[in-house]
């Protein structure tokens, strides 16, 4: 039985060790705290206390955010290797989440506690590159979420979504249904199936029981 210090390594050397140098590594297998997750768990809720930041070493997590009524907008997925960078200004001004984190396929990371988080930024080039990297790119996520929000009609946000779900899946089969597609872009099953049914139609999509299959991909 591997212990707790053991297991962290193995897992960060596997998604970290070109990233990060060994320095930083050691006191990350340190000061670390490994933990699982199953789909459908919160990472992390809207106004939850910020204390640990996740290094994602397995899975898929949904970042959202909360419109005026009370609905999710999905911002952007986290994999293997990334992080929540958006919660690093959280932490280090010590505001209270403003977004929400859903695994949707069992997830495993290394939890840094928050006052390592500034003092990293300090002391490991490697440690401030991937920060600044992990904004920089999950901004453009963003932007791109709120593209189409305000300029693709549904059914081509339906498709991107799809389409995205497969970069991030790795397999043209996904295995979802109808009312979690709704769920994500933020709209209801009744639309989402009849935007798929017209999608399989013109030849882009077959459509299976709790399953989509994305045709064509280039």
């Amino acid at each position: 039985m591997p212990t707790k210090k053991t297991l962290i390594e193995e897992k960060l050397k596997e998604s970290f060790s070109s990233i990060f140098e060994k320095d930083l590594l050691n006191e990350i297998i340190e000061m670390g705290e490994f933990k699982t997750l199953k789909k459908g768990e919160t990472l992390i809720d809207i106004d939850d206390e910020m204390t640990h930041i996740p290094l994602l070493v397995e899975g898929v997590v949904k970042i959202m955010r909360e419109d005026e009524k009370g609905d999710d907008i999905v911002l952007y997925y986290l994999e293997k290797g990334n992080t929540c960078a958006i919660s690093f200004a959280n932490c280090i001004n010590r505001n209270k989440s403003m977004f929400r984190g859903v695994v949707t396929r069992d997830a495993e990371g290394v939890f840094i506690p928050v006052n390592m988080v500034g003092e990293w930024l300090k002391k490991y080039d490697s440690w401030r590159k991937f920060i600044i990297d992990s904004y920089h790119f999950r901004l453009i996520e963003m932007v791109e979420s709120i593209d189409r929000l305000a300029f693709l009609n549904l059914q081509d946000r339906l498709y991107k979504h799809l389409i995205d779900k497969v970069k991030i899946a790795k397999d043209n089969t996904l295995i979802i249904t109808h009312q979690e597609i709704a769920d994500d872009i933020n709209t209801s099953r009744v639309v989402v199936s009849r935007l798929l049914k017209r999608l399989e139609n013109e030849g882009q999509i077959t459509i299976r029981r709790n399953k989509i299959i994305v045709e064509n991909l280039e």
